[in-house]
Order: structure tokens, then C-alpha cells, then sequence
């Protein structure tokens, strides 16, 4: 017989295996049978009505979706996703660095979504939407015209364009020759890398026949337009608006959301059909924000939806469906659905019977650790029903599992670092598939979490000033200026190259870095020729960087953070982090201090690790995964340990935990509490 009190002291809190910084829903995999259905029902059905009537009639339409910090938004819009997706095409569409590109970032977001693809589905959102387009499904034989015409660019073209002469489409010849694109192998990457604004050299344009890339806002507005146009007999195309805390703001201090109100009020005015739009936003940034946005503007939006509390009953069920693996595995009788918690716990914190899921949610992490550490001191408290303890605790030598909450803090944040790095390592394959003032946005942030002074954005002046920015060296007192582009063409680079010159003669900047891992271009072209002038020249104090994937990575994670933190959706030991304590966890943890980006430009100093015992390089983490896991849990079963980092880390197997665990307990951080039991009964805990 095995009891449940003997599973909860092996088992991992199961509270801790929410993410409670919901994002991207095309990262998060939601769990259906881990839901409480009732929750916010109400509104997906309105949403779904919306949408229905963007399906009918082919008008773009627009929600405002509000909701308190923890309420569930960005769970919700991946619910909407996961629900919907049958019926439209999602796109997820984040803060936007510079409010002067942001037709190009929604443009960028919307084809990343589409290149996702949906559950139960073998190919891409993209591929689906051409596929599906009313010019390949008119005639019962369409399989057979889709064969016909992927085999012959001159005709697909053709075809689309008598399909859709009354659409007013733009640039219609070269917008449905990149469509062609898609269907070749050979050109499908560069075709997806065109439609989502990339700035291609002139060889991959050459490549797809095109003459120019999407390089201005009214472009990349007219190619979003273009999907919708021609997708009128297929199903929309959902933009989904969130975390939007971390937006560029106004000289109070407050977001900017005047440029997205206005990209709404041109969806619905210039005709861009087939979309629905749904804006999630904090209500209470808001109430501060609402009145900043024009009267007309907020008039084109059709409905704005207010997430409601949850009830107690619900507050169960999602104490319930946590609870139940552990329920399921043990078989030493009958106890409530929700032990070791109990309905009492609820009602004495939410006495108004209302209350978020996060909070409702970090109540029974708190709690249950709670209980979870007085089976270890063999003081079980009393809630409405509790088994007995299956085996006597008092022959175990009592460890003391509560660490300094600092230290806790830490622990924790490193394994959200560890969770969403993995995150962003999958999504970012190549430093190019961020846009220039999304990069130059990162390094910023990450610049100021360290206390850089002076931190300004767009050093130089023009079309690419969004590429650059400038700071004071913090040791020195310099001015230092950055370009970063990966744009592969090299007339861009050389607009670049000649803005950057004239910084230096300006002598704005003492020093200046650029940041490029692409080429430079071959001697006979202009901005070569500049580059070597400022970067190879007499001018030695001017640096070249090539940055590495995995600083990128690391940027990226630190801004995806940030980005939850604005919205006051990132939670650390129970506490919601706001963007100041997050900047105290960077710099207390010291990750960033491994970004060898970061060390190129000396605001960090270069780590010489030193080890007292030979570590493969990809292990570390996983031994520092082990570490912050225990510390986390204050005690939990070797063997379950075990399996938590295999599933973490696949490449490591059980012989390596076990080398790295024995690490640990030679170094005294860790110890086996009843070291003569099995290993599946044996248990592990910090060492104070």
C-alpha cells in the first residue's frame, strides 16, 4: 500500500509545475484535462460570436479584453487559440520595440504564428491558408489544380490574379509569386523570410524575383492587408494583442498605446478584411492609459470584455485537477479531491467567496508545502481528512529544508531563467529572425537591469536609428555608441555605415561598437568601404562585434521577462516581481554576467570558472538545475529528482544525475536524509 503522504513527500509540488508566466501561446502547451471548464466560458463564447460574424461577412472587428493581474488573460487567449483554431488563424503579437515600425513587427508576428503549426494538423497555419485559398477550392478537383499550378509559377500567378482582380491587392504580381515561393522547397525559407520584412540581400531577392523587401510601415500595412483580402472565402485571421506593459512609453512614464489604436482604427477604415483583433491589457494600465487614446479610436473598438473573479467552487477544481496524479497513485483510502488542502483554506483567505486563479493557485503551492514539510518534522496539522502516515518518521535525523528566503528567491528565479531560456533556445534558431530595433531593444534593457548610465536609444539619425543606441561606460565615463543590423542588403548597410560615419564626425560617441555576425560586403561596395574606414581604419577605438546565438538567447530571455514583469504577470516564491525587483534578481544572480556579448563590451567582466572537480560544459546547468530544485522543495525522493531532470534535460541520463547528485553531497550542499532505504524510497534534502 502506498500513501498519499508518502507520494507528497517524494513528489515535486505540483503547484510548481504551473507556469504561472503565461506568454506566447505557441510556447505554452495547454493541458485540456487540466482545466476547469466553467472558468471564463462566457467569454470565449462571446469571442467565438465575434469571430463568427468576421466569418460571415468578411468585417474586421475588434475586442478589448480586460482583466486584473492573475485573472487569466494570457492563459485565456491560448484557450481561445486551442479552441478556435479550427474555425481561423492565430497570430500572437507582443510589445513592440519602436512604435515607428510597428506595422512591420505585427506584419513579423503574424507570419512566425502562421508558420506554426496547429494541433492535429501535419503543416503550417501558412501553408493551410493557401491551401485553403477560394482560387484552389472552387472546383471539385482541387487537389488536381493545386498540383497543377505549384508546378508552374507563370500560371499560379495568373490564376490568383483573375481569382482576385476585384480585391484591390498590392503589388499582386509579387505577392503571389513569393505565394509560388512557398511551395518550393528550394525557395520557402526566403519566401517566408520575405513575407515577415526581412531585409534579403540582393541575391536571395534575385532568387525570388522580387525587387525590393518590405522595408517601410505603409508596405508591410499592405501586405498584411493582402492576407486578409484574399482569404475572404477561407476563415479569418485572429491578431492577438498581448503583454503589452512593456511598450515604448510617453514622457509621464505611461504606454504608448495611441500607435496600436490607430493600426486598429485603420484595420476597420481601410477596409483590411477578414480579421479579428483582440487587445489584452492590465485593467488597471488601462484606467491610467484610456483617456491618452483618441475619442475616434477607441469608438472602432466593438466591445471591450471584463474577465471576472473566479468562485470557490472553481477555485477547487483547479486545486483538483493539480492534485489528482498524486491522488491516482496512492491507494490508502478515501480523503477529499482536494487534500492536503481543504475548502476552510479558501474560505478564510477569500472570505468575499471571489478571487484570481494566480492567487487562488499560489495559495495551494503555500499551502502545501506547508503540510509537505510538517510530514518531515512529524507534525501533520489537521485538515478535514488525513490518512495516516503509512511508516514512522522518527527514526530519520531531521534536516532543517528552510533555507534563507533570499537564497529560496534565488533558487526559484533560476529555474524560471533555466525554464524560459529553454523557451527562447527553441523559438530563435538564428540571430537574423529578430529585427534590428527588437535586438537593439534587448541589449537596452539588459544594459539598464545593470545599471548602465545613460542608457539612449538612437544614436544615429534616419530610417535605422532604431538599429542603434548609446550609453556611458561605467567604469570610464565615455560615451559609447552601438549599431546593431544582420540586414543582408548590403544598400542597407551601406545607409547604415554612412549614418554611423557621420556619428563620428559629429563626434557624438568616443566610442562605437558594431554589432554583426553577417558580412561586411566585398571591397568594391560603398558601405564596405565605410566600414573599413571606421572599423579597419586609423580609428582603432572603434570596435566589430560578432555576436554568438547563445548571448542572443540569453538577451532575449532577460526581455521576455521583463515583458511578464511590466505586466505583472511573472511570480517568484509566491510574490508577483515587478520590473526594479527583477533588475535586483538579474544582478544578484549574475546570469547576464555569461553573455559573452555583454563581456565583448565590457560591461561585464570575461568568467574564469574554476572547478573542483571536471564538469562536462553542458552539465553545469543540470547540475545547477538539481541544486535549485531541492532547494525549491525544501526536500523531495531521490528517485523522483532523478526523473525530473531527465525530463529537463534529455540529453543527460540517470547515471549522470546521480554522478552530479554525489557532487552535491561532496561539496555538503546536499544529503540523502535515509540513506540504507531503496532508491525509490530514499529521500534528499538541502544541507544549512
Amino acid at each position: 500500500m502506498v500513501s498519499i503522504n508518502e507520494i507528497i513527500k517524494r513528489e515535486v509540488n505540483p503547484f510548481d509545475r504551473i507556469n504561472l508566466k503565461p506568454g506566447d501561446f505557441w510556447e505554452e502547451q495547454q493541458d485540456s484535462t487540466q482545466m476547469v471548464e466553467s472558468i471564463h466560458k462566457q467569454v470565449i463564447t462571446e469571442i467565438e460570436e465575434y469571430l463568427d460574424l468576421v466569418a460571415k461577412d468578411n468585417r474586421s472587428r475588434s475586442l478589448l479584453l480586460l482583466g486584473d493581474s492573475g485573472s487569466g488573460k494570457s492563459y485565456l487567449l491560448g484557450r481561445v487559440k486551442r479552441t478556435l483554431n479550427p474555425k481561423a488563424f492565430f497570430a500572437y503579437i507582443g510589445p513592440w520595440a519602436d512604435s515607428d515600425y510597428i506595422w512591420r513587427h505585427i506584419l513579423r508576428s503574424t507570419v512566425d504564428s502562421l508558420l506554426r503549426i496547429p494541433e492535429g494538423q501535419q503543416e503550417s497555419q501558412l501553408i493551410l491558408w493557401l491551401k485553403n485559398l477560394s482560387a484552389f477550392t472552387k472546383d471539385k478537383s482541387k487537389d488536381k489544380i493545386w498540383q497543377l499550378l505549384r508546378s508552374d509559377r507563370r500560371k499560379f500567378i495568373k490564376h490568383l490574379k483573375s481569382s482576385y482582380k476585384q480585391a484591390g491587392l498590392y503589388n499582386s504580381d509579387i505577392f503571389f509569386g513569393v505565394l509560388h515561393d512557398l511551395t518550393n522547397p528550394e525557395l520557402y525559407d526566403l519566401a517566408c523570410e520575405w513575407l515577415r520584412g526581412d531585409d534579403l540581400s540582393e541575391e536571395s531577392m534575385q532568387a525570388l524575383k522580387v525587387k525590393s523587401c518590405i522595408d517601410s510601415e505603409d508596405t508591410a500595412k499592405n501586405i498584411l492587408a493582402n492576407f486578409g483580402r484574399i482569404s475572404t472565402e477561407t476563415q479569418p485571421i485572429v491578431l492577438c494583442f498581448d503583454n503589452l506593459d512593456n511598450i515604448p512609453r510617453l514622457p509621464d512614464g505611461s504606454g504608448d498605446f495611441q500607435p496600436l489604436f490607430n493600426v486598429n482604427t485603420t484595420i476597420h477604415n481601410k477596409s483590411l478584411k477578414n480579421f479579428l483583433i483582440i487587445i489584452s491589457i492590465v485593467t488597471n494600465t488601462w484606467r491610467h492609459s484610456w483617456y491618452r487614446v483618441q475619442r475616434a479610436d477607441k469608438a472602432r473598438v466593438d466591445k471591450a470584455i471584463q474577465l471576472k473573479t473566479i468562485t470557490l467552487k472553481q477555485a477547487e477544481g483547479l486545486w483538483s485537477y493539480r492534485l489528482r496524479p498524486l491522488h491516482q497513485a496512492a491507494n490508502d483510502g478515501n480523503y477529499s479531491e482536494i487534500f492536503p488542502l481543504n475548502r476552510k483554506l479558501l474560505e478564510e483567505n477569500y472570505p468575499g467567496g471571489k478571487t484570481q486563479p494566480r492567487d487562488c493557485l499560489i495559495l495551494g503551492r503555500k499551502e502545501y508545502q506547508k503540510y509537505k514539510l510538517s510530514l518531515l518534522e512529524d507534525k501533520i496539522p489537521e485538515p478535514s481528512t488525513v490518512p495516516p502516515p503509512a511508516t514512522s518518521v522518527a527514526d530519520i535525523p531531521s534536516p532543517k529544508p528552510n533555507i534563507d528566503i533570499k537564497d529560496k528567491i534565488q533558487a526559484e528565479f533560476k529555474l524560471i531563467w533555466q525554464e524560459e531560456l529553454k523557451k527562447t533556445q527553441g523559438k530563435i534558431s538564428k540571430i537574423s529572425f529578430l529585427a534590428a530595433p527588437d535586438l537593439i531593444r534587448m541589449l537596452q534593457q539588459a544594459l539598464e537591469a545593470l545599471q548602465i548610465k545613460s542608457v539612449k536609444p538612437k544614436l544615429i539619425s534616419g530610417k535605422y536609428a532604431s538599429y542603434s543606441l548609446s550609453y556611458q561606460h561605467p567604469k570610464k565615463g565615455e560615451k559609447i555608441g552601438i549599431v546593431w543590423t544582420e540586414d543582408a542588403n548590403m544598400v542597407s548597410f551601406y545607409n547604415i555605415m554612412n549614418a554611423s560615419q557621420k556619428v563620428i564626425q559629429k563626434q557624438a560617441c568616443q566610442k562605437l561598437y558594431l554589432i554583426r555576425i553577417s558580412g561586411v560586403g566585398n571591397s568594391r561596395l560603398k558601405g564596405n568601404q565605410i566600414y573599413q574606414q571606421i572599423f579597419k581604419g586609423s580609428q582603432k577605438q572603434n570596435i566589430h562585434l560578432k555576436p554568438d546565438l547563445s548571448s542572443v538567447h540569453e538577451l532575449a530571455t532577460y526581455y521576455s521577462l521583463v515583458n511578464s514583469a511590466h505586466a505583472q504577470e511573472l511570480v517568484v516564491a509566491g510574490k508577483a516581481i515587478h520590473p526594479k525587483e527583477l533588475q535586483s534578481l538579474i544582478r544578484e544572480s549574475k546570469i547576464l554576467e555569461q553573455c559573452t556579448l555583454l563581456q565583448g563590451l565590457g560591461i561585464v567582466a570575461i568568467l574564469k570558472r574554476i572547478d573542483s572537480e571536471p564538469i562536462k560544459k553542458d552539465l553545469r546547468s543540470v547540475k545547477e538545475f538539481l541544486l535549485n530544485v531541492v532547494k525549491t522543495q525544501g526536500y523531495m525522493g531521490f528517485h523522483t529528482l532523478i526523473q525530473y531532470a531527465i525530463d529537463k534535460y534529455s540529453y543527460a541520463n540517470e547515471n549522470d544525475i546521480q554522478g552530479l547528485v554525489k557532487v552535491l553531497r561532496d561539496e555538503k550542499k546536499v544529503k540523502i536524509i535515509n540513506p540504507k532505504e531503496k532508491l525509490k524510497d530514499q529521500l534528499i534534502c538541502l544541507v544549512i
